[in-house]
């Protein structure tokens, strides 16, 4: 459902077998059952899906001084992608004149950093001006300069040229209330046009069009294994305005982006190719999504109407995995400075494609089919009900979503247990605690549902989480949706890390996630299971030598557990690292560090206790052999 990129952690590489019921005292058996081998800060910087001389098209977008802006729809566009351009006409006056951007609710300035900033510009009829564009990072408040630079332009420059600078500031501002701005000295009466503007701090690794480090770095510190794109629902409200992959990839100026299926305009600046560097860069696979033949807004191709889409399906995977020899999708791969395949082993075939069930039957078999055919070492997620229709031929990947309450999250902790060993896997590909009132999960805050997790619904998916780790033998991922949520402006709450123009909140969710995803195992150990609708919960694995072991107290008591385990030799020692906090608490903007892990030394041996306080995720680590 969430529209952002669903950023993910790998179940443990284990498998399960059975076990006994049991209460407080977990027992471990001493061998396991198996094991497995091995941003953008300009808003609106291309005036794309806007209609031209309205004041929405200006969003973010304002005059400075007595200079005159609007967008014009222009004749001779800066690309046949790219239709909208900025118009400034300079007054018969003397001063600076010009406009200036406000960014995504802000702009943060820091003198540490070098900001990269280009633009197009022409003039509409030819002119004698001669003289400089000056671009600059300034306070809006009092128009404090911090950083600028000087553009040279020429009157006789009537088709589109692209020029840069490099901003250095030479001090940080104590807020991100800045604008970045574009001004001109004697230019009076003059005409000038201008498109695709860009403005980039440094970026994650360095990347062109690459992500905010801040984020980056938050994400990648969750140590993910893989990550799903381009996205949540994302792919299309129609067929026309479907996600399409080769929109997304070479020049920004030949991205026309699209109106995206949450209602804001995607730039497609973050476009396939930056997705899979990224993951390329913090060590994920790539979980991939090709649109299927159906749109959110509810129509699904008929089947005699599918060819062209599944050759854009083949085209799009060839871009990720194929070889540059033999495939044009491939070879741009490769002058694009990518000439090996990315890591990409499974694609999803639609996404939450269960909205049209029906049509999914032969969508999937034409789809699939003809994948499979020109990718045979590929693995396909089908998108519908694990429940049904009956699909052919029968998926060995199934993507499950599932929003609720707290509450269900500790319930179905047994949720997969009941499920088949049939060779059909599950990604369990988004699911979260937003609200606390399961008869109106999607209302309001007022109405139980959350602006960002908390506590209570933070420990109820660490339970549900270790009834995946349990049954990992078939559910092979998990990811929290939705990622990443703007504290200003967000269509969907709560998220798992929430950020502003000037710092990253990762939130109660985050640390869960991190948790888990930081201490996986190698096997899992089958132990005596918590009971079934209890709130306590946990599960057992080895990495190594150490033994790991996940409680998730998702109850408003605390809970004593007596572990006992089988090893010739445990540790006297070993370390805690625990979450916990009130029911309701969340880190947010206001308070952004209320929750986090803290660490600290227990006590261990073949036999040792623990309480595991109210509302809480403990991992207990401790060497054994």
């Amino acid at each position: 459902m969430p529209q952002i990129s669903t950023f993910t952690i790998a179940s443990t590489l284990a498998l399960c077998a059975s076990y006994a019921l049991g209460a407080t005292t977990v027992v471990v058996n001493g061998t396991a059952s198996h094991a497995i081998p091995s941003t953008l800060f300009l808003q609106n910087r291309a005036f794309q899906k806007v209609t031209a001389g309205t004041d929405a098209a200006l969003s973010g977008w304002a005059p400075v001084n007595s200079g005159s802006i609007k967008v014009v729809a222009d004749s001779n566009p800066v690309s046949s992608a790219l239709p909208n351009s900025l118009q400034l006409t300079v007054p018969d006056a003397t001063g600076a004149v010009g406009f200036g951007n406000s960014g995504y609710f802000g702009i943060k300035v820091d003198s540490s950093w070098t900001y990269n900033a280009s633009f197009y510009y022409k003039f509409p009829t030819a002119s004698s001006f001669t003289g400089n564009v000056v671009v600059a990072l300034s306070s809006a408040a009092d128009g404090t300069v911090f950083g600028s630079a000087t553009i040279p332009i020429s009157g006789a420059q009537t088709t589109w040229k692209q020029v840069s600078a490099t901003l250095k500031p030479n001090s940080s501002a104590t807020d991100t209330a800045n604008n970045f701005t574009l001004t001109v000295e004697g230019a009076s009466g003059e005409t000038i046009s201008f498109a695709l503007f860009s403005l980039f701090p440094p970026t994650y690794k360095g990347r062109t069009n690459g992500m905010r480090i801040d984020i980056a770095e938050t994400l990648a510190s969750m140590k993910p294994a893989f990550f799903r794109l381009p996205g949540g629902n994302n792919l299309g409200q129609t067929t026309a305005t479907r996600w399409q992959w080769n929109a997304t990839v070479g020049p920004l100026v030949d991205r026309p982006g699209r109106v995206g299926d949450w209602g804001y305009v995607n730039t497609d600046g973050l476009g396939l190719y930056e997705y899979l560097e990224w993951c390329e860069d913090v060590g994920m696979e790539a979980i991939m999504a090709v649109w299927a033949g159906y749109s959110l807004g509810g129509t699904s191709l008929a089947e005699n109407e599918l060819g062209p889409y599944i050759q854009q399906a083949i085209d799009q995977i060839n871009f990720a995995v194929g070889d540059s020899s033999k495939s044009d999708a491939a070879a741009l791969r490769a002058s694009l400075g990518h000439p090996d395949p990315f890591n990409v082993t499974y694609i999803e075939i639609g996404n939450e494609d269960f909205f049209a069930s029906d049509s999914y039957v032969y969508r999937w078999r034409d789809f699939e089919g003809n994948l499979t055919a020109a990718f045979p070492n590929l693995r396909f997620i089908a998108t519908s009900y694990t429940s049904g229709p009956v699909l052919s031929p029968s998926p060995k990947q199934y993507d499950v979503h599932v929003y609720q309450t707290p509450e269900w999250f500790f319930d179905n902790a047994f949720y997969y247990d009941s499920f088949q060993r049939n060779g059909t896997t599950y990604f369990e590909g988004e699911y979260a605690a937003i609200s606390t009132n399961s008869g109106d999960l999607y209302g309001t805050p007022a109405d139980g549902r959350l602006l960002f997790p908390t506590v209570q619904g933070s420990t109820g998916e660490a339970a549900f989480m270790t009834g995946l780790e349990r049954n990992s033998d078939i559910v092979f991922a998990a990811s929290y949706a939705p990622l990443l949520g703007h504290v200003v402006s967000s269509q969907w709450t709560p998220n798992l890390v929430n950020f502003d123009a000037g710092a990253v909140y990762p939130s109660t969710s985050f640390y869960v996630q991190q948790l888990f995803s930081a201490n996986k195992g190698d096997e899992y150990l089958p132990s005596t299971l918590p009971t079934s609708g209890s709130s306590l919960h946990w599960s057992v694995v080895r990495a190594g030598q150490q033994i790991i072991i996940k409680v998730a107290n998702a109850g408003a008591d605390a809970s004593d557990l007596t572990f006992q385990l089988p090893f010739s030799t445990v540790a006297s020692s070993g370390m805690a690292q625990v979450l916990t906090g009130s029911v309701n608490a969340t880190n947010s903007n206001v308070t952004p560090n209320a929750v986090t892990p803290k660490t600290s030394t227990v006590s261990t041996g073949k036999n040792f206790d623990y309480t595991a306080p109210a509302y809480s995720l403990s991992v207990l680590t401790l060497d054994a052999q």
